[in-house]
């Protein structure tokens, strides 16, 4: 890794990275038993336990860019799960560290910063684990290299990748070509694409639907978001009028607008993230035809990257609302929102989650990172943030609702939990 970075890049790390503190109460100890990760990437160490944290947790998430409220949250989040266990994992005390995959020119995830932020999880043998990351195709560089490392793969757990290709057989070569080694090292809490998308489509049909405009952002996760839910809309009835992908760097997309506007369409589903010019899309989707339906997966589940203009949009995300969650699950929603001053983004309850999958990994197995990795196929969450729940041996989760919710200012309202059926699910 070059150790001298632009003082742009340097200036926004370091803003993005503070945010996450930000009306933390906690405060960075000294931890000489390990070996930070660096400052151009990361936080310094936080741990709050006594003596010294004997491993390193990182978070691995996009600080800078449209959805940074969203990714500051989630990593606040983790560190609410880490004072629930109070910095331990079994016996082994931990710290944290949370480190920014993106740059301030990119506005978002960066593929040059995911592989340099991995090659430094592999080669400090005091983490034990990642708990990212946010961007599917961040995961598709990092994996590997987590993968590789020695001794040991390193244990990633994310808490809102959703591409199915990174543990299930999806596009040529997935999901194989992530796990070199032929032992895998990655599993997640969420959702995958092939369960969204045909939800997606459901909430659709339910809408009266019979035309609809299908977008992607050309990015891993947009597209194949995209790609499932135009597969069960067609199967659902509705008559997909258009599939194709958005320039996020157009200055203008009145000319997408009015295509969309001509071929009849009253709906139009956006697969994609926020951060790829998306409240500018909508806007020029919104100006053209002012009734048309807007719907989107949960990489726009920040309303404050949505602007005004997602007011009314309808926005699926994985599992049951924050509002809906019991036992530890409302503990988490009552504490962890007391302590923002809100309530809680529904990926937030993903990011206290898959703290503590780690958690418990890393607590069966201590400084044995193979150890750690394997063990997290086949855990058994008992009355979790999310609930009960396991992960199973391609390191999928079993729970699969995926709530749509209705933005309504800067909040996210939910409107209907729904589990599709087998016949939409997988192509």
């Amino acid at each position: 890794m070059k150790k001298n970075v632009s003082l742009l890049v340097f200036v926004g790390a370091v803003v993005s990275i503070a945010a996450v503190f930000a009306g933390y109460s906690g405060t960075a100890r000294s931890a000489a038993t390990v070996n930070a990760l660096p400052s151009s990437s990361c936080s310094p160490i936080v741990y709050k336990g006594s003596g010294k944290p004997d491993f390193i947790i990182a978070s691995d998430l996009p600080l800078q860019g449209a959805i940074r409220k969203q990714t500051v949250q989630i990593s606040r989040a983790m560190i609410w799960a880490l004072q629930q266990k109070g910095w331990k994992a079994g016996h082994w005390k931990i710290g944290y560290q949370s480190c920014d995959d993106s740059t301030a020119q990119s506005g978002g995830w960066d593929s040059g910063k995911c592989a340099t932020n991995a090659r430094l999880y592999a080669t400090n043998t005091s983490v034990m684990a990642v708990v990212g990351t946010f961007n599917s195709g961040c995961a598709k560089i990092e994996v590997p290299i987590l993968n590789r490392s020695h001794p040991g793969p390193v244990l990633m757990v994310s808490p809102a990748n959703t591409n199915v290709g990174l543990t299930k057989k999806w596009d040529p070569g997935e999901p194989q070509k992530y796990y070199p080694t032929g032992v895998r090292n990655y599993a997640r809490v969420v959702a995958t694409d092939d369960i969204q998308g045909p939800a997606d489509a459901m909430w659709s049909k339910s809408l009266g639907v019979k035309k609809v405009f299908v977008l992607n952002d050309k990015q891993t996760y947009g597209f194949g978001v995209a790609s499932t839910y135009k597969t069960a809309a067609t199967k659902l009835g509705m008559k997909v009028v258009g599939f194709q992908g958005w320039d996020a760097k157009a200055s203008s997309y009145e000319a997408l607008a009015n295509t969309i506007k001509a071929s009849g369409a009253t709906a139009v589903f956006l697969g994609g993230i926020a951060c790829n010019n998306g409240a500018k899309l909508m806007q020029d989707i919104k100006s053209v035809n002012p009734k048309i339906i807007l719907q989107m997966p949960d990489g726009f589940s920040d309303p404050n990257a949505n602007g005004a203009v997602g007011n009314g949009a309808y926005i699926s995300v994985a599992g049951a609302p924050p509002s809906a969650l019991t036992g530890f699950g409302a503990t988490f929603v009552k504490s962890f929102g007391k302590s923002i001053g809100a309530t809680p983004n529904p990926y937030a309850a993903y990011g206290a989650q898959s703290m503590l999958v780690a958690l418990q990994a890393v607590g069966l197995h201590g400084g044995d990172r193979a150890a750690i990795s394997r063990s997290v196929f086949g855990l058994h969450v008992v009355n979790g943030v999310l609930g009960t729940f396991t992960i199973n041996k391609n390191g999928d989760t079993s729970l699969t609702p995926i709530t749509v919710y209705r933005q309504q200012g800067k909040i996210l309202k939910p409107v209907k939990t729904i589990v599709p059926s087998a016949s939409l699910i997988g192509g």
